[in-house]
């Protein structure tokens, strides 16, 4: 029942973000289809669509684990998509850093995939944020699991922060070769060049 419901949303939501929403694939994209668990995938964070998107691109369906605020989507009725969804939900301002890495460490281990939106934060969809050390962190204690960049352009006009109906508008998503981890990589330079890719 609950794999029906998964790809009855998931078809639904294909439907209303590409036919309706007008979002394309970048030429320069890989196919979505082409990735596996255990994954870390780390995007640009502009709306409330952007998990949406990439849940409905990928064919992982319950093995994807989005990296949520916990103050923000634990409280009730927000709680309920976090649960559907399998949000892997971590503190704020980086309190327990150590713990969640390891927790989403733990998740990786198990053979599901987690999502990172490294700003922490939705962004306004013109500038790109600051990215937060935890990708970095969760990239070094596991060196074998790809590091894949997602990017996403105008998922903000479509429905942006604060509004609760959508826009029409052209919207874009690129998924893009595997971000490595290199041995002279420092947190601030190894994150400088995850950052660069989503604003190429």
């Amino acid at each position: 029942m609950a794999n029906l419901l998964s790809k009855s949303l998931r078809s639904g939501l294909a439907y209303a973000l590409v036919k309706i929403g007008r979002v394309r694939l970048e030429e320069e994209s890989l196919s979505p289809k082409s990735f596996s668990s255990p994954t870390i995938f780390y995007a640009n964070h502009t709306s409330h669509l952007d998990f949406l998107l990439i849940w409905t691109l990928l064919p992982l369906r319950g093995q994807l684990h989005p990296v949520a605020a916990k103050d923000y989507w634990q409280v009730f009725p927000r709680s309920a998509p976090a649960r559907f969804f399998h949000a892997y939900l971590v503190d704020r301002g980086g309190r327990g850093r150590r713990n969640q890495v390891k927790g989403m460490s733990q998740v990786l281990a198990a053979g599901d995939s987690i999502l990172i939106f490294p700003e922490g934060t939705r962004g306004d969809g013109r500038t790109l944020g600051r990215f937060h050390r935890g990708l970095y962190f969760l990239a070094k204690q596991n060196p074998d699991v790809p590091v894949v960049p997602i990017r996403l352009r105008n998922l903000a006009r479509i429905l942006p922060k604060g509004q609760h109906v959508p826009s029409l508008h052209r919207a874009t998503v690129a998924f893009l070769p595997p971000l490595v981890l290199r041995s002279t990589d420092s947190p601030a330079s190894f994150l400088l060049r995850a950052r660069s890719l989503l604003t190429n």
